[in-house]
């Protein structure tokens, strides 16, 4: 590092979603899965249930974003999303819509009209079959998780080694 040089901050994995209420808590089981990796101080991992909006400030600085939740758009439950930074603006936010206080629209767009919005934002998600209260994840989605950490896994490659600069 040079002097007066700041490190970027690593890349957040942000999992979002109410493990009390069946595959609403389809994030944090991706999270779980994901940060088993061999990762380093370039990533960060962050479990941030239902709290909403009130995650804003960990979204401060960062260049790369992943979220990762339960996303109902109208798909077969068990459906994994991709949707990146472009997409974002055409998901309605009632449809994106989960149990917890705010949806990761709701986050993302707050973001963005604060100037805190990350230039590169993925969201992985799982369409869900069941959002009702319960423990554990439908049998749809739980068979979804693997397809959708391999997805994740490649998009924070990705976002972590690609270089910044060329020289």
């Amino acid at each position: 590092m040079t002097v007066g040089s700041v490190e970027p901050k690593p890349v957040l994995v942000l999992a979002v979603g109410n493990q009390l209420l069946s595959d609403d808590g389809v994030g944090m089981v991706l999270l779980g899965e994901l940060s088993r990796g061999a990762w380093d101080e370039r990533v960060e991992f962050v479990d941030g249930g239902t709290q909403g909006l009130a995650l804003l400030g960990q979204l401060s600085g960062r260049q790369s974003l992943i979220v990762l939740d339960a996303m109902a758009l109208g798909s077969a439950p068990g459906t994994v999303h991709t949707v990146r930074s472009p997409s974002l603006r055409q998901l309605n936010p009632t449809l994106a819509a989960s149990a917890h206080e705010s949806t990761a629209i709701e986050l993302l767009r707050f973001a963005a009209l604060l100037g805190e919005l990350p230039p590169e934002v993925v969201l992985i998600g799982i369409e869900p079959q069941s959002l009702t209260t319960g423990i554990g994840l439908s049998p749809a989605v739980g068979a979804a998780v693997p397809d959708a950490v391999k997805q994740a896994r490649i998009i924070l490659e990705e976002a972590i080694y690609v270089p910044c600069n060329t020289r």
